[in-house]
């Protein structure tokens, strides 16, 4: 593993305050008095602590930049320098930061602050590719934590991190002093549980023996029980990803979830070994051949449609190969389709619209290289559960003003619009002008701006439900811009919402890596956690649904894998999480009603 690799799977796992609100009667010192009393000062310095705390780095440099040090106390002093080292590390500053910490009195810190210090000293130190300084903060940090589910995490890090040191550091003279031997022990032990089962048992009972008091003891309470996916997770996987290209964006997205959920495996399981390979400059079938030959037990990818079609037609796959994107009408032995696709997404919100009673809807959708697909999917999904579609409209995205499409679906003078059946032309299938008042639905595909737009056009007193696609929601709470998105219903992945997704990595936790991509990546961050723990599902997904970030996963004839959504709808701004298209233990088709907010990164 290259040490930037290292640096990266490490960075996320810096545990981050949580989102704060600013109080009300705050404000930013404009004018700044010749001194400063104690208490002022206090103040001014948790003013600073919420601003970094929310991400306002700039702002917080600001205010940090006036304060005359001269007059702070010991105490004030300490915390000053803790916030100094929190705002350099916001700017990528690494050394300046660590200068900061060198030079702040711990023992005048209180417990928050003291984890605080350790956990940015350990990122620090992990940026800077100084695994053992890493290290040893996190082994400070470990007494401070307030929570033995956090301690368990931490020390899952430092034994991680420990485990990649090579072995001529154990005699080194400043690592005996380091008060880190017994970690790395014990770590040495734990990274070869893989190798012979009957030996790691034997060193794991002898370690415990002679160190019985030790705090790793917490985590290794843990070990004896091996994780379901690691029971089955492949030795050695292969990731076939491109390195350039138009798809490069999406597979540096899904590789930091991939990476996040390889790095976030605390619990002592076997860890595969991981091999990336470009898909851009070599052929897909020479590249499988090239993995299979090096040892791989299962490739995960080709991203690009036409590299997974290649490769069904000029390889005979004697691994696995889990597919990350989804081609029509292909099935092949051991081949497995993984995609965030409209299949799914169309039909999760018909079915919603169907538990909701609804059976005559009209169809919405913009004009782009979708429209076939989704058209067809809407017609045979909405079929199938006994609806029909009255009316379908295409509109253009470009626009700024849709009321000619709104007039055509649910006007009281369809006549008027009778010159845009021209753009029907992506259907073939034969439409009829119904009465209006037959449509009981509005099913729409678009993106937040212009399906505010469209929202805003249906007269209230049609009192007519509209069902979007995931596509009308960015993924992150902006309750002024999503204000005309208010009463409209989608179906989306679990991840997005508080409390819907029951694995660790949460948005929340991986909020520094979500802020490396544009919002329109963030499902793909969660496609990569879930390509990950998939490795080691696949043989039994078929008959063990998955509760992934994407959703509930399941299995079907074609060893294509399904998701399951849960359902919100916008309210004052904001989705709130109204229930689940499936039943989220079980994986069936009941559902559940409750009201989450969406995730606050």
């Amino acid at each position: 593993m290259s040490r930037n690799l290292i640096c990266f799977s490490l960075s996320w796992i810096l545990l981050l305050s949580g989102c704060v609100k600013l109080p009300d009667d705050y404000e930013l010192y404009q004018e700044q008095p010749s001194s400063w009393t104690i208490e002022q000062n206090s103040t001014r310095l948790q003013n600073i602590g919420r601003l970094v705390q929310t991400g306002k780095g700039n702002v917080a440099k600001q205010q940090a930049d006036v304060i005359n040090t001269a007059e702070l106390t010991p105490g004030q002093q300490a915390q000053f320098n803790l916030l100094s080292a929190q705002i350099l590390l916001s700017f990528g500053e690494v050394e300046q930061a660590l200068v900061k910490l060198t030079a702040t009195d711990t023992g005048q810190l209180g417990i928050s602050d003291k984890v605080k210090f350790y956990q940015s000293q350990a990122f620090a130190y992990s940026l800077s590719g100084n695994l053992l300084g890493s290290s040893t903060a996190r082994v400070a940090l470990d007494a401070f934590l307030p929570t033995p589910d956090e301690r368990k995490k931490n020390q899952g890090v430092i034994l991680e991190t420990l485990g990649l040191l090579p072995e001529t550091l154990a005699h080194n003279q400043q690592f005996q002093s380091s008060g880190l031997a017994e970690w790395v022990s014990i770590a040495k032990i734990l990274s070869s549980r893989n190798q012979n089962p009957a030996k790691f048992n034997a060193a794991l009972a002898n370690w415990k023996a002679l160190n019985p008091d030790h705090p790793a003891n917490l985590y290794l309470a843990t070990v004896a029980n091996m994780p379901e996916d690691s029971e089955t997770m492949p030795a050695s996987i292969a990731i076939l990803l491109p390195e350039s290209g138009p798809f490069l964006d999406a597979a540096k997205a899904i590789k930091a979830g991939f990476l996040a959920a390889h790095s976030g495996q605390y619990n002592g399981g076997i860890k595969p070994e991981l091999h990336f390979y470009g898909t851009v400059k070599g052929k897909i079938s020479e590249l499988y051949q090239k993995a299979v030959l090096e040892g791989a037990k299962l490739v995960i990818g080709p991203l690009n449609k036409e590299d997974i079609q290649s490769l069904a037609n000029s390889a005979i796959l004697d691994i696995p190969v889990l597919a990350l994107n989804h081609v029509p009408n292909l099935s092949k032995q051991n081949l497995y389709q993984f995609a965030i696709s409209p299949i799914d997404d169309v039909a999760e919100i018909t079915k919603k619209a169907a538990m909701d009673g609804h059976k005559k809807a009209a169809l919405l959708i913009p004009n782009n290289d979708q429209s076939k697909r989704v058209l067809s999917y809407f017609i045979e999904d909405w079929q199938a559960l006994n609806g029909i579609i009255l009316k379908k409209q295409i509109y253009d995205p470009q626009k700024t003003n849709f009321l000619s499409a709104i007039d055509y679906l649910i006007g009281t003078n369809p006549s008027d619009s009778r010159a845009n059946t021209a753009q029907m032309s992506v259907s073939t299938i034969p439409y009829t002008l119904p009465r209006q008042d037959d449509i009981d639905a509005l099913f729409l595909s678009a993106y937040g701006k212009e399906g505010g737009s469209i929202n805003s056009l249906i007269p209230k007193t049609r009192n007519l439900p509209v069902y979007a696609l995931p596509t009308i929601y960015s993924g992150i709470p902006d309750p002024a811009s999503d204000a005309l998105l208010n009463g409209i219903t989608f179906c989306d992945i679990p991840w997005l919402f508080n409390g819907a997704y029951s694995g660790e990595l949460s948005m929340l936790s991986l909020r520094d890596i979500l802020n490396q991509f544009p919002m329109s990546y963030i499902r793909l961050v969660a496609m990569g956690i879930d390509a990950y723990h998939l490795a080691g599902r696949l043989t039994t997904l078929n008959t063990t649904p998955y509760p992934g970030a994407t959703g509930n996963l399941t299995l079907d004839s074609d060893n294509r894998i399904k998701r399951s959504l849960v359902c919100a709808k916008f309210v004052r701004g904001q989705p709130e999480l109204i229930g689940f298209t499936h039943s989220p233990t079980a994986g069936n088709d009941s559902h559940t009603n409750l009201t989450i907010p969406a995730n606050t990164p």
